[in-house]
């Protein structure tokens, strides 16, 4: 066994906990099928979500590790229901009385809203999979439509008919007295009007294969359960695709954990196996509200991109999928930064710690170098100081700071000096307030420029500072280009002024000249926006030229 799987095969990171739960379905013997199958789903009842992307992005690092402990072959699904009929109006598309004048039928049949594609759900399974392919992933995609039309799943809708007792005793105990009354497992597709129909069945049989029910106006109909002519109600059909496809493992939101004995029993009823799966919490918005289709609240996967990285909204998802998190614009920024905390970690772990590092799973075992010196969250904070309109201008701050990075060699840093112009100008700028400093303040941002301006008194200040502390070490000469010699004077004034608690100091720092309650390491800031423009910085603020 390779030192690699050997490591994995003990690694605590959630996607091999769950990958090896998948290995030990076949312990005894490999799958018929040839592969173990991971699948996805999807309702294109709305546009997809950030949310829709996530289930993805987990399933794939799942079904990576599996890889690396397994030599058995495998494959992704991605199966839209867009056969479902359309039950509300998203409140996030345009035309709303074109699509009102369509409830109940499939989403295949809806018309698209936005004029560009065959239907509704032709539309949000086309962005759906444009979101995917973006990140690369390895995947097949399922249209139910297809599925049912095709005959794909017809074995198992004609098992449906044949166990159908069975089947509804599993669905009846889920359900409530009056609604046990007119429940069938099957839902027909209207031969006229095309519409799902949600009406009780007058007879199933089960060597023909067919339904008998009344549409709403009382006319009797009977039908094939295959070729699309009917359709399984939403609990029923999670099992039932298990069963017809095979799968392996599927991991969905807590939502449907009260679920998955249903699904689970569903599936062993029309003869398949019962597939692992794995419960995340849901994403929420900024006041802590489910993320949701129709509503289009949170961050969009377009909005992500336009202001960070592929590979920082893929930390983020990794993050305890198990905990809720709330899922809004400010996340954005810590997450670039520990991102590349983490791959400069990955550098010096050794394979143990590789393997439990996010980014590990996120560049499936293949991790780049980080070539950020500069962190996401001073970008966005020299934009502020600085008014940089573009990236170039920030560029002729990172040069000063770091002389050998250019936007060629460093093309993540050159990426991110980008996102947080854009940032900054829709989220930081406008929600800045600036405030004049109190006396005291303006007494030791005086003398923080006094010791910029002076080295000798700075070191003086130091030693001052260490002597109170009961530190008599001397101080030696001081670089200016470096932060954390100038995070040594900034610490200094700060104590030298009385602030016991230096968190006050700094917070007075980032209020007066940032217009923010937080901020960088204030020294590295000086050292990367320069000297001499953080002391224009602070007397500028001194004269109440920014508040």
């Amino acid at each position: 066994m390779s030192t690699i799987r050997e490591a994995a095969m003990n690694s605590k990171a959630w996607p091999f906990v769950e990958a090896r739960r998948v290995l030990k379905r076949y312990e005894k013997m490999p799958p018929e099928k040839g592969y173990v199958l991971f699948e996805t789903g999807y309702g294109p009842s709305g546009l997809p979500h950030i949310g829709t992307f996530g289930e993805v992005l987990r399933t794939t690092m799942v079904r990576k590790a599996f890889e690396v402990i397994s030599d058995i072959p495998t494959k992704l699904v991605c199966f839209s229901d867009d056969l479902d009929g359309m039950r509300k109006v998203p409140g996030n598309v345009p035309q709303q009385e074109l699509l009102a004048e369509h409830m109940h039928m499939p989403l295949t049949s809806v018309p698209d809203p936005f004029g560009t594609h065959e239907s509704f759900g032709h539309h949000n399974n086309a962005m759906l999979r444009r979101f995917l392919d973006t990140f690369g992933f390895d995947y097949e995609f399922i249209s139910a439509r297809d599925f049912y039309k095709s005959g794909r799943f017809d074995e198992v809708l004609k098992r449906a008919a044949e166990r159908y007792d069975e089947v509804m005793k599993v669905m009846l105990k889920s359900l409530r007295e009056e609604r046990q009354q007119t429940y069938s497992i099957f839902l027909p597709i209207h031969p006229e009007t095309g519409r799902v129909l949600y009406v009780p069945m007058k007879h199933v049989d089960a060597e023909n294969h067919t339904v008998t029910f009344d549409d709403e106006e009382g006319r009797e109909w009977t039908l094939p359960v295959t070729g699309g002519k009917v359709k399984l109600q939403w609990k029923p059909d999670f099992g039932a695709r298990w069963a017809a496809l095979g799968v392996d493992f599927e991991m969905y939101g807590k939502e449907h954990a009260t679920n998955t004995a249903i699904y689970d029993r569903i599936c062993e009823v029309l003869g398949g196996r019962k597939p692992e799966h794995f419960t995340y919490e849901l994403f929420l918005d900024e006041n802590g509200e489910k993320i949701s289709k129709s509503s289009g609240n949170g961050v969009s996967i377009d909005e992500w991109l336009t202001y960070a990285s592929t590979e920082s909204l893929s930390y983020f998802m990794y993050l305890k999928p198990q905990t809720a998190k709330r899922m809004h614009f400010d996340v954005i920024p810590r997450s670039v930064d520990e991102y590349h905390q983490q791959l400069r970690a990955y550098e010096s772990q050794d394979a143990t710690q590789r393997l439990n590092n996010p980014v590990y799973h996120i560049h499936s075992g293949d991790v780049p170098k980080s070539d950020m010196v500069v962190p996401f969250s001073m970008l966005l904070n020299l934009a502020s100081v600085s008014g940089a309109a573009d990236k170039a201008a920030l560029w002729g701050f990172i040069r000063r700071y770091a002389p050998e990075a250019s936007p060629e060699g460093n093309p993540q840093l050159d990426a991110a000096a980008g996102y947080a112009v854009r940032y900054f100008e829709d989220f930081v700028k406008p929600t800045r307030a600036f405030r004049a400093p109190t006396e005291a303040e303006t007494s030791a941002l005086e003398d923080l420029v006094a010791a910029l301006r002076d080295p000798e008194l700075a070191r003086a200040m130091i030693e001052r500072k260490n002597a109170a502390m009961g530190r008599e070490e001397p101080v030696g000469a001081l670089d200016y280009t470096q932060g954390e010699d100038l995070q040594s004077i900034v610490f200094a004034v700060g104590k030298n002024h009385g602030y016991e608690n230096l968190r006050e100091w700094f917070q007075a720092i980032y209020e007066v000249l940032m217009g923010a309650s937080q901020g960088p390491r204030f020294g590295s800031f000086i050292a990367l926006y320069g000297v001499d423009e953080s002391i224009a910085l602070i007397e500028k603020a001194l004269r109440g030229e920014l508040a």
